[in-house]
C-alpha cells in the first residue's frame, strides 16, 4: 500500500533511487524539478502552457511520452490504456525506455553543470545584476532603487 501525505518535498521524493519515472501534469516547476532529478516523464497536461511544456518534454528533450489516446477527441485514458503504457515506460530492458532514461540523466548532467560555481546559473544572474546596476536602477534614490542597491551589494 501507498501512503497518502498533506504535502512532501517532492524533489526529495524525485531524487530517490527507486523512483523509474514520473506522471506529471506539466507545471514548469514539476518539470524543472524532475529534470534536475534525472528521470523520464509520462506527460498529462491539462491547460494553460501544460501542452507546451509537454511538447518541450516529448518532442525537444525526448524524455518523455504523452499520455492521451490515439481518437484527440477524447482526453480519457482508460484503466487498462494506463497499466500498458506504464509497463511499457518501466521496462527497464527496452530500447526505448532505455533511451528515455539516458536523455533524461544527460539533463540531469546539464542542470548539475549550470548551477556549480562559475556555471551558467551564476553566470547569467550576474549579467542580470550588472545590467541593473549599468542602467542606474541600483543608484535610485527612491525606496525600490535601494532595494536593488542593497541587494547587490549583498551579492558580491
Amino acid at each position: 500500500m501507498g501512503l497518502v501525505v498533506t504535502w512532501c518535498d517532492q524533489l526529495r521524493v524525485l531524487l530517490h533511487p527507486s523512483i523509474g519515472g514520473y506522471w506529471t501534469h506539466c507545471g514548469w516547476n514539476s518539470v524543472i524539478e524532475g529534470v534536475f532529478s534525472g528521470v523520464p516523464f509520462l506527460t498529462f497536461p491539462i491547460a494553460m502552457d501544460q501542452p507546451m511544456i509537454s511538447k518541450i518534454i516529448v518532442e525537444d528533450w525526448k524524455v518523455g511520452w504523452r499520455v492521451k489516446k490515439d481518437d484527440k477527441l477524447d482526453t480519457l485514458v482508460t484503466r487498462e490504456e494506463i497499466v500498458v503504457l506504464i509497463r511499457k515506460f518501466m521496462d527497464l530492458d527496452s530500447d526505448l525506455g532505455s533511451d528515455l532514461r539516458k536523455r533524461a540523466k544527460e539533463l540531469q548532467l546539464l542542470c548539475q553543470d549550470a548551477i556549480k560555481k562559475g556555471g551558467s546559473s551564476e553566470t547569467n544572474i550576474n549579467a542580470f545584476l550588472k545590467n541593473i546596476m549599468q542602467s542606474g536602477l541600483a543608484h535610485d534614490e527612491g525606496s525600490n532603487g535601494l532595494q536593488a542597491h542593497v541587494a547587490i551589494d549583498n551579492f558580491n
